[in-house]
């Protein structure tokens, strides 16, 4: 199983100040130079210090061993980690002083752990939104109610139960529950296990979780459990606000290409494009354009709510002169459509925008007022074949878990631009975009977002990229073959060059995709199983045998197999490929697919679960072995036998000119 090797350092204090996944990331650069120079000295730093996004832009190489070299000690000295650790805390000090911002917004950019206030007002809606959907949780019930006041909350988090749990409300079957570890003590293997389990379940339905890790969660660091379940009760929200969910949302719009825009906003720019429809028929003549200072007065509220619920309807809302009194009222109004109270008249007049958006979500939850007239009419474009709309989902969700700063809401209508498409090849080969002739958004000319796409497929014919016909305009036109090609060949890619980097006596032999098929037939032979695939399209891996095979041999105690069914009907397939999934991501595998791909047998999805698998399984090896020696995992005869990697490998030649045929 998993076991988490946390980074632990003596000053208490020190160590409050990082998240693991920083002092990890931190770590390994230390180690780096060490490895490199033999020790580590201040001498050494300046380039380390330069090349980090929080300090490239604000200081030269120069700069940062000026400021190194202010104190009395010798800048060749040799220091600890400790010391490496405040060194970046004093330049990141400098950093923030410089850009003349408090402390708080700018470590809030860079994800440091400064001066983290819990809003308790948001504290008690998440608890009361916990007491409300988890009431008859089996086993959570014993627990619940949650008392706000209390720390009840966090040290119920601690053991990755309740987080599991919700994410299954906001995404119902994202975690199968046979795979979460509920027993009312857990041994510190088993609490791991729940958080990898729902770190990688939160990823999977799109939250950003780069800054979190599971030490963290089990310590319940107050700021992190809040906004992890802050964003995993705003995708329960959310989630209808979209036209294959609502499709009556395209009454908001006039024609096809504003349908079009609606395709491409995000979830809370579609709730505030839906509020101001519905004020305007109310005669408010102010424009509603975010979820704080716009909502403050009440007044917003008052005139939406008596459009929705003319029934309820009443003039003393309005007349009210106090907004903490018409705030009132307008809770009162809600209640009578069943909203709960999850916020106060004081969340609404001090523009809590987290808590607002909440409420505006929930009053649509009860009464969108939207009618079916025009329904049918955008109905064409909204035709995408269900491969290709979980394709589009996986892919969106990797995109979002890499941590860019433009977060994908619909990977069709957002790549479009290109920037986004040059933030997800920077972060995976970093370096590689020319950021000076990139365009940042909003670009309203149609040719500078031709010169982004174009950037990106040169840097894909660089990577040899199969890339036939295709140009930066194909992108543009928002060609879903084509998009749907090149981020497959990007996230193959990814998982290729992660495989190479842990095989350290491989001589920069390239990983292909025969190594996989063959590592992981060979490594369910050697645990004494017969079942083997021929490819990863053969149909016999619909059952989920063979994964559950594998995953069993690569830690023997992750299946529990009392619980796998033959594989025979189709229930039993559901159960074992749901089963499947969540085993995986419990493991520490980070994986995007559905029950679905592993049933129909999706080829690249096939691929995507036995690396994942495969990288965790060497990457234990390779931490539990100083020398390294992995190579020997793979069969030689792998180079040999292509078979049946032939379809994945030409479903990547795609060729312009047919594809735009086909669209």
């Amino acid at each position: 199983m998993s076991s988490y090797r946390g980074v632990i350092v003596s000053d208490p204090w020190l160590q409050s100040q990082f998240t693991q996944v920083e002092l990890r990331t931190l770590k390994s650069k230390f180690i780096s130079v060490r490895t490199q120079h033999g020790r580590v000295t201040r001498d050494d730093l300046p380039p380390v210090f330069a090349g980090m996004k929080a300090f490239s832009e604000m200081f030269s190489e120069d700069e940062i061993k000026t400021f190194l070299g202010e104190s009395n000690s010798d800048m060749d000295e040799e220091i600890d980690f400790e010391a490496f650790l405040r060194l970046y805390l004093d330049l990141q000090g400098r950093a923030v002083e410089k850009s003349g911002g408090s402390r708080s917004s700018f470590l809030k950019a860079t994800t440091t752990t400064f001066h983290h206030a819990i809003n308790e007002s948001e504290k008690a809606s998440y608890v009361a939104h916990i007491n409300n959907y988890l009431a008859e949780d089996k086993f959570l019930k014993d627990f619940l109610p949650i008392d706000p006041a209390t720390n009840a909350l966090f040290d119920l988090a601690k053991d990755g139960v309740l987080l599991c749990k919700l994410i299954n409300v906001a995404v119902p079957g994202t975690i199968d529950e046979r795979a979460i570890n509920t027993k009312k003590v857990l041994n510190p293997w088993e609490r791991n296990e729940n958080h990898t389990l729902c770190l990688n379940s939160a990823k999977a339905i799109g939250c950003t979780v780069v800054n979190i890790g599971t030490q963290d969660l089990v310590e319940a660091r107050p700021h992190l459990v809040l906004g992890l379940i802050s964003q995993i009760i705003k995708i329960q929200l959310l989630a209808d606000l979209n036209l294959k969910k609502t499709p009556q949302l395209v009454e908001l719009v006039d024609d096809s290409q504003e349908v079009e825009e609606l395709l491409s906003l995000a979830p809370e720019k579609v709730l505030l494009k839906w509020m101001n429809f519905h004020l305007k028929k109310a005669g408010y003549q102010k424009q509603v354009t975010n979820f704080s200072t716009d909502l403050k007065d009440g007044e917003a509220y008052a005139h939406l709510l008596n459009v929705l619920a003319p029934e309820h309807s009443t003039h003393s809302t309005l007349d009210a002169k106090d907004p903490t009194e018409r705030a009132n009222k307008v809770l009162e109004m809600a209640e009578k459509l069943d909203c709960k109270r999850y916020l106060t008249p004081k969340d609404i007049v001090e523009g809590s925008p987290n808590l607002n958006l909440a409420f505006v979500a929930q009053i649509f939850h009860h009464r969108n007022g939207l009618t079916d007239s025009k329904t049918t009419t955008f109905a064409e474009m909204m035709t995408d074949d269900a491969e290709t709309s979980r394709e589009e989902r996986c892919f969106r969700f990797w995109m979002n878990s890499l941590g860019a700063t433009t977060y994908v809401n619909n990977v069709f209508e957002d790549v479009r631009n290109g920037y986004v498409m040059l933030e997800i090849v920077d972060k995976i080969f970093p370096g590689t975009v020319n950021w000076k002739q990139a365009n940042k958004p909003p670009i309203k000319m149609p040719f500078k977002q031709v010169e982004n796409c174009n950037q990106v497929i040169q840097i894909g014919r660089d990577l040899n990229f199969s890339l036939v016909n295709v140009a930066g305009n194909d992108i543009v036109a928002g060609n879903k073959k084509l998009i749907i090609a090149f981020l497959w060949q990007l996230m193959r890619f990814s998982m290729l060059q992660l495989l190479k980097n842990l095989r350290t006596h491989s001589q920069g032999k390239e990983i292909t995709d025969a190594d996989i098929l063959n590592w992981a037939n060979n490594k369910v032979k050697k645990a004494g199983r017969t079942s083997q695939m021929e490819s990863f399209k053969d149909k016999s891996l619909s059952s989920g045998i063979f994964f559950l095979e594998l995953l069993s041999a690569v830690e023997p105690r992750v299946v529990n197999w009392g619980l796998v069914t033959k594989g025979e009907t189709d229930e039993d397939k559901k159960l074992n490929a749901t089963y499947i999934i969540s085993v995986a991501r419990k493991l520490g595998c980070s994986i995007f697919l559905l029950p679905e791909d592993v049933i129909e047998v999706n080829q690249k999805m096939m691929l995507t679960l036995t690396a994942s698998i495969m990288y965790w399984s060497l990457q234990q090896q390779e931490s539990a072995s100083d020398d390294g020696e992995i190579s020997d995992e793979i069969s030689a005869e792998g180079r040999k036998n292509e078979t049946g990697l032939s379809g994945v490998t030409s479903d990547l030649a795609v060729d312009s000119e047919s594809s735009k045929t086909e669209e």
